[in-house]
């Protein structure tokens, strides 16, 4: 997927971002897929073979390698990590280039990286855990458990009035909700979430009392439209489970499965793992460095970003990934039951819902053949995705060049953890990682 207009970052990357660039102008957001390889493990990490073990041409598997270094050596990436499992053991985990063009440091596969959109998926899990716990139904009004939805309006020509429904749960997580991110300065309602000053919150509590007061951007259930949704999915968790998020994340979710390197808070003696942050420069056409004033601060954040907040490293990422993959558990953890993660993968959009606004930005920015689940995009129509895919992978990015897929034909996850925002590149980076992963099989699941 890919955004493709000037304007401000803070009008693109969601909270608790805006106010980290002001005055600095993009080309392009996109999400990036890049991948990783082989490293000493701790007791949650993945055991490492040979790629020959897992179906794999180790001379071939190198071509991602060679893609990432032809990339540093043009300009086009700082430091990169990149990851490729198959049937939950490591083939391919590397690290290339350095820390950032302020820091010429060798990058390290522990580095950690701000993975902006790639927390939407730990948010849905999160959700999901406490849907098996009968806190809720998916069908349920958001408004049943976050009351200052009660009285939302939605603006319908000019004109604030009732929705025909209130947005469901389920809606939150498909992004069909009709909330938007405040994208698009030419339209009332996206210049009305500019100005909310929703950054500004506190917490969760207070960014939803600001949301709430916000219209609908559009009928919910109408169309997909991706939005802070998830910022909104949350907080319902944190009201059903009386823990902030990141406590729930913490003891529910990193704490059960060994994922020690993944915050909203970063430690501060763990602080020289950060990757230096850069964005795209489109006045003097080149990559810089992102000043730290414009950039959300890695301590002190209690306004937990369901959509965007999260710090973490690509083995971090890989477990979670991996207790998808293996049906919701991992190492006898189990997080969701395996029928729970397979209702999450499926397309819970129609045609029409899919569809509805594709061609005007930010109506649909799905990849062709891709529509959404519950917290992932899906691979539906292979065919049509224009970069070998498999039927049913899922997948999601961050505004950072920060991606993941889990393909459940072949048996596989593979990472990409870089720090750039709006690359041009971000299109061909994503698609070169696939094919470099893919070309490398020597056996297919139904062989």
């Amino acid at each position: 997927m890919g955004i493709d207009f000037n304007t401000r970052i803070d009008n693109i990357i969601p909270f608790p971002y805006p106010r980290f660039t002001r005055s600095i102008r993009m080309k392009k957001i996109c999400c990036v897929l890049l991948f990783l390889a082989i490293a000493p493990l701790n007791a949650a990490e993945l055991p490492v073979v040979e790629p020959a073990e897992e179906g794999f041409s180790a001379e071939r598997l190198d071509k991602i390698n060679e893609f990432v270094r032809r990339d540093i050596d043009s300009g086009k990436l700082v430091g990169v990590v990149t990851i490729v499992a198959r049937h939950g053991k490591v083939v391919h985990f590397e690290a290339s280039g350095k820390y950032g063009l302020d820091n010429d440091t060798p990058i390290e596969k522990d580095a950690l990286f701000r993975i902006y959109s790639m927390t939407k998926p730990v948010t849905t899990v999160a959700a999901m855990m406490l849907y098996e716990e009968g806190k809720f139904q998916l069908g349920d009004a958001v408004s049943k458990y976050l009351p200052e939805f009660e009285t939302q309006k939605i603006m319908r020509d000019g004109e604030l009035v009732e929705p025909k429904s209130q947005m469901t749960i389920e809606q939150l997580m498909s992004h069909s909700a009709g909330l938007t991110y405040g994208f698009e300065g030419n339209h009332a309602v996206e210049t009305a979430y500019q100005e909310a000053g929703l950054s500004d919150s506190r917490d969760l509590d207070e960014y939803i009392e600001r949301l709430a007061a916000l219209p609908l951007r559009f009928e919910p259930g109408s169309r997909y439209h991706y939005s802070v949704a998830t910022d909104v999915l949350g907080a319902l968790v944190e009201r059903l489970s009386g823990m902030t998020l990141e406590e729930f994340f913490e003891k529910r979710i990193f704490s059960a499965l060994g994922m020690n390197d993944t915050f909203f808070n970063v430690p501060a003696d763990q602080m020289h793992r950060l990757a230096s942050n850069h964005y795209w420069n489109a006045d003097e056409n080149q990559m810089a460095v992102l000043p730290a004033d414009y950039s959300r601060p890695p301590t002190g954040v209690t306004l937990f970003s369901g959509g965007a907040g999260l710090v973490s490293t690509a083995m971090d990422y890989m477990i979670f990934c991996e207790m998808l993959r293996n049906g919701g558990s991992r190492e006898g953890t189990r997080i969701l039951g395996p029928k729970t993660v397979q209702y999450m993968t499926l397309n819970h959009l129609t045609d029409e819902v899919r569809n509805e606004g594709v061609g005007e930005y930010p109506g649909s920015h799905l990849y062709p053949g891709q529509s959404f689940g519950l917290g992932f995009g899906v691979i539906t129509d292979p065919g049509q995705s224009q970069v070998i895919s498999s039927k049913g992978e899922y997948s999601w990015g961050g505004a950072a060049n920060t991606k993941f897929w889990i393909d459940p034909e072949e048996d596989l996850v593979a990472i990409l953890m870089t720090q750039f925002l709006g690359s041009p590149w971000s299109d061909e980076t994503r698609y070169n990682m696939k094919i470099a992963t893919y070309q490398a099989l020597t056996e297919l699941s139904t062989d």
